[in-house]
């Protein structure tokens, strides 16, 4: 979160600095110089202004998770929380940065087959996802090809729903991918596959998978839950 984006909710809530830095319990002194950029937006800060504000899931802070959370009922919760539909009637107490959860789950050895499918809502529903991080540490984990392949897919959800401007910020972020596309074999979080699986995915993963050298079969036909998201 930036000083921008809480001058950006202050002028969507219509509230004088003065108004917002009472509700947000700092000076407007302080505030003043958050908005400007002189300083920082502290943690505490950021969860009040979550908070006070209605600011998107973007602004939420980066790098706040728990290893130990990251079961299967952790990521549905987290998509739930997020609004995703599939889990919509489960609600978890973390807000994570919709970038943030589709890390920790691209980083995933095994995934439920409901949240793997769940991960191009992702993109899709937030295309402001902070990229700049989530692609720095997505290579770290040498997830890139993973992050590729589900943003391909929430680009063509877009396409196919004659989204076009959601479809051109997603194909540059794929294209930005291209560049450092990984040669080795991978899977979409599904690293215990049996071997026999990997033969018979090898020879009819779709072309998309192939291209990023994952075995997978997710495709966009099966996307209904992104393209009810999208008609809503």
């Amino acid at each position: 979160m930036t000083g921008t984006d809480l001058r950006t909710a202050r002028s969507l809530s219509s509230w004088t600095q003065v108004q917002a830095a009472r509700r947000l319990g700092v000076t407007q002194a302080y505030l003043s110089m958050v908005e400007r950029g002189s300083r920082p937006v502290s943690d505490e800060l950021a969860a009040t202004a979550l908070k006070v504000y209605p600011l998107s899931a973007t602004a939420r802070p980066l790098g706040v998770s728990v290893a130990a959370r990251q079961t299967e009922e952790f990521f549905k919760k987290a998509l739930g929380e997020l609004g995703y539909p599939g889990f919509a009637y489960l609600k978890g107490r973390a807000r994570l940065n919709p970038a943030e959860l589709l890390l920790l789950a691209l980083d995933t050895k095994d995934l439920d087959s409901r949240v793997t499918e769940a991960l191009p809502w992702l993109p899709f529903q937030f295309p402001a996802l902070n990229w700049e991080w989530l692609t720095t540490e997505a290579k770290l984990r040498d997830r890139q090809n993973r992050l590729a392949f589900v943003t391909e897919l929430a680009r063509q959800v877009a396409e196919a729903t004659a989204d076009r401007p959601r479809a051109n910020a997603l194909s540059a972020r794929v294209a930005a991918l291209e560049r450092s596309r990984l040669a080795a074999e991978d899977t979409l979080c599904r690293e215990s596959m049996s071997e026999a699986e990997r033969r018979w995915l090898r020879s009819h993963r779709p072309k998309t998978a192939a291209h990023w050298n994952l075995l997978a079969d997710l495709k966009l036909e099966d996307l209904s839950h992104v393209y009810s998201e999208a008609a809503a």
